[in-house]
């Protein structure tokens, strides 16, 4: 069962053009098996229809406070009390205002006067208005009785004007509500993780890299945002845009990663320390010895002709960082939880399912507090795959094996491992 499975949403559609998102949220919605109620506004059905929203919703659209689907005339006091989440998108600067001026004068504004729960807004609206100082207010009102806003983004926007107040994607939205309704066991801490794979220059054309995606790393940042967590996210090239909310550095090689790393680290030393640094990054061991200026050009057109490229060897982050904790606690500090990812190509158990002594061999040769191993040539398990099997190895000597899962939900279950191993 997925997260949103069970929930109970309230999509509330203002009057914007940005209304015909909200169709795609819905749809979002109920593909992750959340139940979902719509109240339109009456702006809001001059840009979509009642049985668009109603074959999307499967429910009967709300937009009325004096024809209440139900006979005791309630639906806004029952609406604000039995939803998980409210969702108002687009919300507009009219919305807005009525909003932060307390006004219930229709279904929306009185369902948000007697709403206790979580509230969140998608603003969406011309450049010029969302700037203005009235519309800038009410934000900073709506914020401070505890309400949560989403966007608005930068770009294009519906009049043709380029700027800020298109409303944020529906799977962004999404994502925001799940944010809120999380449990927050990491709030208040900070956490390090570094991601994708290193590219290592030979000349301006050729590298030497890995087939990393990135994507188990992203699916860890993205646990440690909904857990609370304040994130920074290290990461070498991806073809994905970095979760929202996460501080992104990016980098290329392996040195610039490892530069990254420590000056992160000792930044947060100074102030706060990192409760925990994930370094699933897949960094490259190698890298030439040395980066010509030029193009290689073929020494010989002879086919076979065997080449040589001189290596050195690049330095070791998770063991630098793992050392630096060790230091950090003999110094009566606390440190950080370290944890290390181990891409292998060998099996992570043996046929008893005892982990096997070469991954107990790395863990001790980094230092680190805990190793998640996986097998790449497993079914499911390599680079680019949504799926993967690991098996925790902790420096006491305990392991934990997982099941072939999602990435994302390897990501939940390593931060709800790791949150018991904080001091």
């Amino acid at each position: 069962m997925g997260f949103w499975s069970g929930k109970y949403v309230a999509v509330a559609i203002g009057g914007g053009i940005a209304a015909y998102k909200s169709l795609e949220l819905l749809r979002l919605l109920r593909e992750e098996g959340a139940r979902v109620v719509v109240i339109a506004t009456a702006a809001a059905l001059h840009f979509v229809t009642t049985l668009t929203l109603q074959a999307l919703s499967g429910h009967v659209v709300r937009s009325d406070l004096f024809t209440p689907s139900e006979t005791d005339g309630m639906d806004h006091i029952r609406l604000a009390q039995e939803v998980d989440l409210l969702v108002i998108a687009p919300a507009t600067a009219d919305l807005l205002a009525r909003m932060a001026g307390g006004h219930g004068d229709d279904l929306l504004t009185t369902l948000l006067l007697a709403r206790t729960g979580p509230v969140l807004l998608a603003p969406a609206m011309n450049v010029a208005m969302w700037n203005h100082p009235a519309t800038q207010r009410n934000v900073v009102q709506l914020q401070a009785d505890g309400i949560t806003l989403v966007g608005p983004e930068h770009g294009l926007l519906a009049c043709g004007d380029q700027g800020q107040g298109r409303m944020t994607e529906p799977a962004h939205i999404l994502e925001a509500g799940r944010r809120l309704l999380a449990p927050k066991p990491w709030k208040g801490r900070a956490v390090l993780i570094t991601a994708g794979p290193t590219q290592e220059n030979w000349d301006p054309v050729r590298y030497l890299s890995n087939r990393s995606s990135g994507r188990m790393g992203w699916a860890v940042a993205q646990a440690a945002l909904r857990a609370g967590a304040e994130v920074t996210l290290i990461h070498g090239p991806v073809a994905m845009p970095p979760p929202q909310g996460a501080e992104a550095i990016a980098v290329v090689s392996a040195q610039q990663m490892y530069e990254a790393t420590l000056s992160c680290w000792e930044s947060a030393s100074a102030t706060r320390p990192f409760a925990a640094a994930i370094l699933t990054a897949a960094v490259a061991d190698f890298r030439p010895a040395v980066q010509q200026p030029g193009k290689i050009k073929k020494s010989s057109t002879e086919p076979g002709q065997q080449s040589q490229l001189a290596l050195s060897q690049n330095p070791d982050i998770l063991a630098t960082l793992a050392e630096r904790a060790n230091h950090m606690a003999q110094a009566g500090q606390t440190p950080p939880v370290v944890v290390g990812f181990a891409a292998e190509t060998d099996a992570t158990l043996d046929s008893t399912g005892s982990v096997s002594p070469l991954v107990r061999q790395k863990l001790a040769r980094k230092g680190c507090d805990l190793l998640v191993v996986n097998n790449v040539l497993a079914p499911g398990c390599g680079f680019g795959s949504s799926t993967n099997q690991v098996t925790l190895l902790h420096r006491s000597g305990d392991t934990v094996a997982w099941p072939l899962l999602d990435k994302d939900e390897v990501g939940e279950r390593l931060l709800d491992y790791l949150v018991h191993l904080l001091v």
